[in-house]
């Protein structure tokens, strides 16, 4: 599933094509996604001015003159901009025509993901419990510290938990946790000040490089042109089990947590 650096990938791309322009209205051939696709989205869009592209974890949110329009890629989605006379294709869902004569056309294999309107995107239930943005300067070591007091969690646990801390998904977790040197099954309530500080600055620098680097594209991610990221080629730890630590040569082990595989160096992680 795209998490943070791959949405933010999709938000950069699509901005200076979406904002300051109108929507034409959408086309719409399969409405059975995650969530049926609003009813009269087209109608809705019409005429609609995209004032700005935003990305509020892992979801994309357009802010339109009128409500806003959310999406979620799912497990395969994407978003691409092409020409209005490119003939879909079978899993091409949903096209959204843009006044400059191009479509932003959502394709999805699965139907994982989501595309509706609303009224207020950051009231909608999907949206209105989420945490602090990890990019943003709300998040800092004292914020992290503040949000890891009392929990007997596994640190990892907690940077995966959206209703703390928003887009920090399996791969970016397990990164981080190996450059902050922190051990991923520390219970989050035993980090101090120091480690805090150097968590918070593990993720930010983490999730910034994946998306200089286009995000990860394990399986399906692709950008607004179709193209994949490459950040996977410089994990460290992430599906590295048994392979030598980039740092001390340790080999790297694999741990369950939450349903989720956990990779780490018990060189370089400590408790």
């Amino acid at each position: 599933m795209p998490e943070l650096p791959e949405v933010e990938t999709v938000r950069r791309g699509l901005a200076p094509h979406l904002e300051g322009r109108r929507l034409g209205g959408a086309v719409v051939r399969q409405a059975r996604l995650r969530w049926l696709v609003t009813p009269d989205l087209d109608a809705r869009l019409r005429g609609r001015l995209v004032r700005r592209v935003d990305r509020r974890g892992k979801y994309l949110v357009l802010r339109l003159d009128a409500g806003d329009l959310i999406c979620h890629l799912g497990m395969s989605g994407s978003l691409r901009l092409c020409d209005a006379k490119l003939k879909p294709e079978k899993h091409d869902h949903l096209d959204l025509l843009i006044e400059s004569g191009r479509v932003l056309r959502y394709r999805d294999p699965r139907r994982f993901g989501a595309l509706f309107w609303c009224e207020h995107a950051d009231t909608h239930p999907l949206l209105a419990h989420l945490g602090v943005e990890p990019l943003t300067p709300e998040f800092d070591g004292e914020r992290l510290r503040a949000l890891c007091q009392g929990r007997t969690s596994a640190i990892k646990t907690v940077l995966m938990d959206a209703r703390l801390l928003v887009g920090v998904g399996n791969i970016y977790a397990n990164e981080a946790l190996f450059h902050a040197g922190i051990d991923p099954r520390l219970p989050a309530g035993q980090l101090g000040p120091r480690r805090c500080a150097r968590l918070a600055a593990a993720v930010r620098d983490t999730l910034a490089r994946a998306i200089a680097a286009g995000g990860s594209s394990l399986r399906d991610f692709v950008d607004t042109r179709g193209k994949p990221g490459y950040f996977q080629q410089s994990y460290y730890v992430y599906e590295r089990a048994g392979e030598a630590c980039r740092t001390c040569g340790s080999g790297i082990r694999r741990l369950v947590q939450g349903g989720r595989s956990t990779y780490y160096c018990p060189r370089c992680q400590k408790r």
